[in-house]
C-alpha cells in the first residue's frame, strides 16, 4: 500500500511515538466496552428480584445499553475527528464511569435502565477512539499489527470475561458489583490518559458538526437496534417490528442522501460515503457485520446451553469460557506474526472458515447429555482461534489508506458494523432457536433439555453459515492488493485534523487560541 504521509493514517515524522501508557489505556477501553455488553446477563435474575422489575422489562437492562451504544457510534467516531481524540476519550470515560456508579446504586428499575443507556452513550464515545489512536500512533507493519491484535483480543476477552465475571461477582458479592467494578477501572484509566494520550492541538479553523447527518444516523441506527432487540417480544411480522424497521430504513436512506450532498459541497459529512468505495474498507465492514452476527449470538447460546441444559451454576458457567479466552489469544498471536507475510485477505478468509468450523462443531456436539469435554472444549478452542485470527486484519483493512483526519470516522463505521451485526444476528438466531425448540419439543409446560439443545444446535449452525458468508464476502470484495482510500474531491477535513502537542511544536504550527490546555484534556 502506497500512501502519502499527509493523506495516510500512518504515523509520520510529526507524530510522536506511542508512550508506554497509550496501548494499555486503549486496551482497557476495548475490554470495558465489551465487558459491559455481557457482564449483566447472569446478574439479571438478581437485579429483577431486588429492584422489582416486571418480567417483560428486565431485558431492557441489556437493550438500553445496546440501543445507546449502537445508535451513537457513528457520532462518537466523528467527534473524535472534530473535537480531538483525547477530549473524546476522557469525556467517554467520565460518562461511562458516572453511569456505572449510578447504576450500582440504583433503587428502581427506571434508574438502572437509564444508567445502562448512559453507559452505552459513554461506550459509543470510547470505542471508535481506541482504533483511531492505534491507527495514527502505531507504525504500519509489525508494530501496528501487534497493537491491533491486542485491541481485538481485548474486545473478545471482554465479552467472554464479562460472562465469567458476572457469575463470580453475582455469586460472591451481589449484582451491584457488576456495575460498580467499572468505577475503579475508569479512575485508573483516566489518570493514565492524562500522561498516556497525546494532548489535542487543532492546526486549523474550528470544525463544524454535520448536525443533520448526526441526527439521522443516530435515529436510524437506534430504530434499527430497537426493532431487532424487540423481535423476541413482538415477533418479526408484528406491526410494531415492521413499522420500527421501516422507519429505520427511511431514516438511514435519508442519512445517505444528506451525506452525499454534504460530500459534494465539502461540508464535512459525518460519514464520507466514498470510504465505502475502497474495497478493503468495504470488505472489512461486511466481514465485521457477518462475523459479529455469528459470534455474539454464539456467546449467548453457549451461556444458555451451559445453564439450561448442562445445569451449570453462574460461576461454573463463567469458568467454562476460559478455553475461548485462551483460543482468542492464540489466534491473535498467529495473526500478528503472519499478517505481514500472508496479507489481510488470506487471514480473514482462514479465520472466518476456522471460526465457522468451530460453530459447526458446536451444532453437532450440543445435546441433552453433553459434557464439557465433549460439547464445549473442542468447539470453543477451534472457533476462538479462528475469531482471534480475524482482529488484526480486520482493524488493518478497516482503516487501510484512510486519511488521518478520518480515522475516527472509519473506526466509528467499523464499530457500528460490529454492533449492528451482533444485534441482527442475535435477533435472527433467537428466532431460529425458538422455532427449532418448538419443533423438537412435545406438549407440556415447557421445552425440556433435549428440545432446548436442538434449538441451540440450529442457532450454532446458522452462526457457522454466517462466518462462511463473511469469508466468501472477503474473497469477492477485498482486492488482492490494497491502495489508498479515495479521498473526496475537496477533503472533508482540509485543515481540521488534530496533531499532538509535540508535533505542533516540531512543525512550528500555531495552536488555535480557542484550544487551551485545560484539566479535562
Amino acid at each position: 500500500m502506497t500512501t502519502s504521509p499527509t493523506s495516510s493514517a500512518s504515523p509520520t515524522s510529526s507524530t510522536p511515538p506511542p508512550g508506554p501508557l497509550l496501548l494499555p489505556v486503549l486496551l482497557t477501553v476495548q475490554f470495558l466496552v465489551s465487558l459491559d455488553m455481557s457482564v449483566v446477563n447472569i446478574a439479571l435474575p438478581d437485579m429483577g428480584s431486588d429492584l422489582g422489575f416486571a418480567p417483560e422489562s428486565l431485558t431492557w437492562v441489556v437493550n438500553a445499553y445496546a440501543l445507546a451504544f449502537g445508535g451513537l457510534l457513528m457520532l462518537g467516531g466523528k467527534l473524535a475527528d472534530l473535537v480531538g481524540r483525547r477530549r473524546t476519550l476522557v469525556a467517554g470515560f467520565l460518562v461511562f464511569g458516572a453511569a456505572s456508579l449510578v447504576g450500582g446504586l440504583a433503587q428502581s428499575p427506571g434508574q438502572l435502565i437509564a444508567a445502562r443507556a448512559v453507559q452505552g452513550a459513554g461506550a459509543a464515545a470510547l470505542a471508535p477512539v481506541a482504533l483511531a489512536l492505534i491507527t495514527v500512533h502505531f507504525a504500519a507493519g509489525r508494530e501496528r499489527a501487534r497493537a491491533l491484535g491486542l485491541w481485538g483480543a481485548s474486545g473478545a476477552l471482554g465479552g467472554a470475561v464479562g460472562i465469567m465475571a458476572g457469575g463470580l461477582l453475582t455469586d460472591w458479592v451481589g449484582w451491584r458489583s457488576v456495575m460498580l467494578v467499572n468505577v475503579p477501572v475508569v479512575l485508573v484509566a483516566l489518570a493514565a490518559s492524562r500522561s498516556g494520550i497525546p494532548a489535542d492541538r487543532r492546526t486549523g479553523p474550528a470544525p463544524r458538526l454535520d448536525v443533520a447527518g448526526a441526527l439521522l444516523v443516530t435515529a436510524g441506527t437506534s430504530a434499527l437496534v430497537l426493532g431487532l432487540v424487540r423481535t423476541e417480544t413482538y415477533g418479526w411480522g408484528s406491526a410494531t417490528t415492521v413499522g420500527t424497521l421501516a422507519a429505520a430504513a427511511v431514516l438511514l436512506v435519508a442519512f445517505c442522501g444528506v451525506e452525499r450532498r454534504g460530500e459534494r459541497h465539502a461540508r464535512g459529512p459525518l460519514l464520507r460515503l466514498g470510504l465505502l468505495t475502497h474495497r478493503p474498507v468495504l470488505s472489512a465492514n461486511v466481514f465485521a457485520l457477518l462475523m459479529s452476527s455469528g459470534q455474539f449470538a454464539a456467546f449467548y447460546f453457549t451461556s444458555l446451553y451451559l445453564q439450561d441444559v448442562m445445569a451449570y451454576g453462574p460461576t461454573r458457567a463463567g469458568a467454562a469460557f476460559l478455553p475461548f479466552c485462551a483460543g482468542v489469544v492464540a489466534g491473535t498471536v498467529i495473526a500478528t506474526r503472519t499478517v505481514g507475510r500472508v496479507g489481510e485477505r488470506a487471514l480473514l478468509v482462514a479465520g472466518g472458515l476456522l471460526g465457522a468450523a468451530g460453530f459447526a462443531w458446536f451444532a453437532l456436539a450440543v445435546e441433552a447429555g453433553g459434557t464439557f469435554a465433549g460439547s464445549i472444549l473442542g468447539p470453543s478452542l477451534v472457533a476462538s482461534v479462528g475469531i482471534g485470527m480475524c482482529f488484526v486484519p480486520l482493524g488493518t483493512a478497516a482503516t487501510s489508506g484512510v486519511a488521518a483526519g478520518e480515522t475516527g470516522m472509519a473506526s466509528g463505521l467499523l464499530n457500528t458494523s460490529r454492533q449492528l451485526g451482533g444485534s441482527i444476528g442475535l435477533a435472527v438466531l433467537v428466532t431460529v432457536a425458538a422455532s427449532a425448540t418448538g419443533a423438537g419439543g412435545g406438549p407440556g409446560a415447557g421445552p425440556g433439555p433435549g428440545a432446548l439443545a436442538e434449538g441451540y444446535a440450529a442457532a450454532f449452525g446458522v452462526a457457522a453459515a454466517l462466518l462462511v458468508g463473511a469469508a466468501v464476502a472477503t474473497v469477492v470484495l477485498h482486492g488482492r492488493r490494497s491502495a489508498p482510500a479515495p479521498s473526496a474531491a475537496t477533503p472533508s477535513l482540509p485543515a481540521e485534523t488534530y496533531a499532538s502537542e509535540e508535533s505542533s511544536k516540531n512543525l512550528g504550527e500555531g495552536v488555535d487560541p480557542g484550544v487551551s490546555r485545560s484539566t479535562h484534556q
